[in-house]
């Protein structure tokens, strides 16, 4: 079922991840994140962000343990760990903050 925003229609697969990629904008990123039943904060858009530019440099989606140490590369320590992330975006964090961020699933996530 399309996400409906501003009289327009965003296809997505289905399991809710966009299918073009291009689609994304933050609006878009905060109706999904209501689906999860994630209200987003600085904290998540930090990690949306990281996601995408993820995504930019090697063109898929990480799974969690390439999420966590790209994190604690990008972010620190602190946050480069994977009980931040599931605190973030759980259950599945790799899966769902990629799902908000209009990334395509992570390849080896169920």
């Amino acid at each position: 079922m399309p996400i409906q925003i501003n009289g327009r229609e965003i296809e997505v697969d289905q399991d809710g991840y966009l299918k073009n990629l291009p689609d994304w904008t933050p609006e878009i990123a905060s109706v999904i994140a209501l689906q999860e039943n994630i209200q987003l904060s600085e904290a998540h858009w930090e990690v949306i962000y990281l996601l995408q530019a993820f995504y930019r440099e090697f063109q898929l989606s990480p799974a969690m343990r390439a999420l966590v140490k790209y994190t604690e590369k990008k972010l620190g320590q602190d946050k480069g760990k994977s009980i931040y992330l599931m605190s973030l975006f759980p259950p599945s964090p790799a899966k769902i903050a990629s799902k908000i961020a209009g990334l395509p699933r992570p390849a080896n996530c169920l």
